[in-house]
């Protein structure tokens, strides 16, 4: 089998997982961060690693993504657009051994459902700028092939270009950044919103969801990773608590909650997100389907350490 290597653009929570399960397969690893010591410490620990910010694009892009095979970015937009394309789009288009291009995305596409379920094929209506910005980032990557007009490789179909696909994540969970931790350190609290629900997603089962994608790859298709228990957020520390056998703190109205205004900005969209696509078309089977299944298994893996 030839070599393969994994470019990411932002070397962060859930791509250093999915890193860490490829290069456990043999894959070599690269990617960028924006702070040089990080960049050091990857690199103690096997992985090429640049430092990479829209102010400080790669120094070399042709060596840095020489070799890649499969990329993933999960730098976020900002108010210019999207760092990775504004300043590497047209060297990620030009490498034709790229396979496989994900970007890592958001539920925040969807907007607000008032507690309604969505999929897919949803309609992309943001309700603030982040999620603007998310959709905008979804277009440009789409997009990116037929906008240079590159059409030799054949991804995203008729259309020609990066074979880019695109993973809506909900709320992210895992070791060191789950309800458990929060409780521990006491920043936990629970906002009493009447029927707000969101969706959560384990890192280990997002690159999970990025692995099977690898193995069944269809340029230009969207997939939504979340598990399959949409719930209210102060259930969750609820649950947690009784897992550690505390008291859980008092519920607190939202309108009178203390938060900031991203904190705030999160109870602007309520929805239930759909998973059944990576299950029907990647055959995704969730190692933590609820986070009740993910929470004991954080806490079980704490207890042993």
């Amino acid at each position: 089998m030839a070599e393969r290597r994994l470019f990411c653009f932002g070397l962060g929570y859930s791509a250093q997982v999915f890193a860490a399960r490829l290069a456990a397969k043999g894959w070599r690893i690269a990617g960028t961060t924006r702070d040089a010591d990080q960049a050091a410490a990857l690199r103690r620990q096997g992985i090429e690693a640049f430092v990479f910010d829209r102010d400080r694009p790669l120094d070399d892009p042709a060596a840095a993504l020489g070799g890649a095979t499969h990329v993933l970015s999960s730098v976020p937009p900002d108010a210019e657009g999207d760092p990775v394309i504004d300043r590497h789009g047209a060297d990620l288009s030009a490498r034709e051994e790229i396979e496989w291009a994900g970007y890592l995305s958001t539920t925040g596409v969807y907007g607000d459902r008032a507690g309604a379920w969505v999929d897919e094929d949803s309609a992309l209506e943001p309700t603030g700028e982040r999620g603007h910005r998310r959709l905008a980032a979804e277009r440009a990557w789409l997009g990116l092939g037929a906008r240079l007009g590159l059409g030799a490789r054949g991804g995203l179909g008729a259309r020609g270009g990066l074979p880019v696909h695109l993973f809506r994540l909900a709320g992210i969970y895992g070791p060191g950044r789950n309800a458990l931790a929060s409780v521990g350190t006491g920043t936990a609290r629970r906002i009493d919103k009447p029927g707000q629900v969101f969706s959560r997603i384990h890192v280990e089962d997002i690159a999970a969801v990025l692995e099977a994608s690898l193995r069944h790859p269809n340029p230009g298709r969207a997939y939504n990773v979340c598990d399959d228990d949409p719930a209210p957020p102060a259930e969750v520390i609820a649950y947690a608590c009784d897992l550690l056998g505390v008291a859980p703190p008092p519920l607190v109205p939202f309108e009178q909650a203390e938060m900031s205004a991203m904190a705030r900005s999160f109870y602007r969209d309520n929805k239930r997100v759909s998973n059944r696509r990576i299950k029907e078309e990647l055959g995704v089977s969730l190692a933590y389907p609820d986070y009740k299944a993910g929470l004991k298994a954080l806490l079980a893996v704490e207890k042993k350490s």
